[in-house]
């Protein structure tokens, strides 16, 4: 007879309780080859933190236990001259198998808690994007650990690489830089498609005043898109992603149409799928169309 378990976890979007339940009632074992759930920390800090964070660093310091860490600076187009691109289907595929991830495992992905919410949406629409059937996001780790949930630290054990197959890519959730280049060009004319963009920088780089953290990298913004920053879809306590209801009415409140296409942009790709995420959660655009563009501002 075929192991089984009882799926936990149906929304995209999981509490700190919710993943706890779901942890309690599917402990691995060495031997077990049923579905698991698996937390996958996705911490990331901007080039220019004030503190000199990494992600490495935090998830050492602090996490959930037996979490696996997805590194955003190592899991990339290598070949590409910028930071974030999606890396090719077999890159992705390894990174998997170092990871000791199995194709039927359910996947967690989860933030530092000094963030809230900031990089982990990244890693979960990169896990879609590459077909992975089963992901989650945890809103967020900062509760997790404030509601007492456990913790640990230190080095994590070695895991056993996974045989996780090469997966096909769904193109039609990204958006490239020839597209948005025409995008960009023909906003304005008469006739063109109405494709909205929201940009997940700060307003400051948005509009041109504060810097970008990259250096040599002049701020702006593409023609026609729309500033909606991260920190206007978190609470400004938690850092937790806001009700799907307040979310409507943000989108609603910057003037956007949910029957146009949506396209979410940032500096590198990172934050512009807390955009993503925060439009899916509001049940605001066709899913269908909702893309994000890889290469963003740089």
């Amino acid at each position: 007879m075929s192991q089984t378990r009882q799926v936990t976890l149906s929304s995209y979007i999981v509490t700190p309780k919710e993943l706890s339940d779901a942890l309690t009632k599917n402990v691995p074992t060495r031997i077990s080859t049923a579905p698991r759930v698996v937390p996958l920390c996705a911490s990331w800090f901007l080039p220019n933190d004030p503190q000199g964070r990494s992600g490495q660093q935090v998830f050492r310091e602090q996490r959930i236990p037996s979490a696996r860490f997805f590194d955003l600076d190592a899991v990339k187009d290598h070949d590409s001259p910028y930071p974030h691109m999606l890396p090719t289907e077999e890159n992705f595929a390894k990174a998997m198998q170092d990871l000791g991830l199995r194709r039927d495992d359910e996947i967690v992905v989860y933030d530092t808690k000094e963030l809230g919410i900031f990089s982990a949406p990244r890693v979960g629409w990169t896990l879609r994007v590459f077909g992975h059937p089963s992901v989650h996001l945890l809103n967020n780790f900062r509760l997790w650990v404030e509601q007492g949930y456990p913790t640990e630290s230190g080095e994590t054990e070695p895991v056993e690489p996974s045989d996780y197959p090469v997966p096909s890519i769904d193109a039609g959730k990204v958006v490239e830089f020839s597209e948005m280049k025409e995008i960009a060009k023909d906003y304005g004319k008469e006739g063109a498609d109405g494709i909205q963009i929201l940009d997940a920088r700060s307003r400051g780089r948005w509009a041109g005043i504060d810097p970008e953290p990259r250096p040599g990298l002049s701020s702006g913004h593409i023609p026609g898109s729309t500033s909606v920053p991260v920190s206007e879809l978190l609470d400004p306590e938690t850092g937790t992603l806001l009700s799907s209801g307040r979310l409507r009415a943000l989108f609603e409140s910057k003037g956007l149409d949910p029957e146009k296409p949506i396209i979410s942009s940032c500096g590198t790709g990172v934050t512009a799928a807390v955009v993503d995420t925060a439009l899916e959660e509001a049940d605001f655009g066709r899913a269908d169309g909702r893309r994000l563009y890889d290469g963003s501002w740089t």
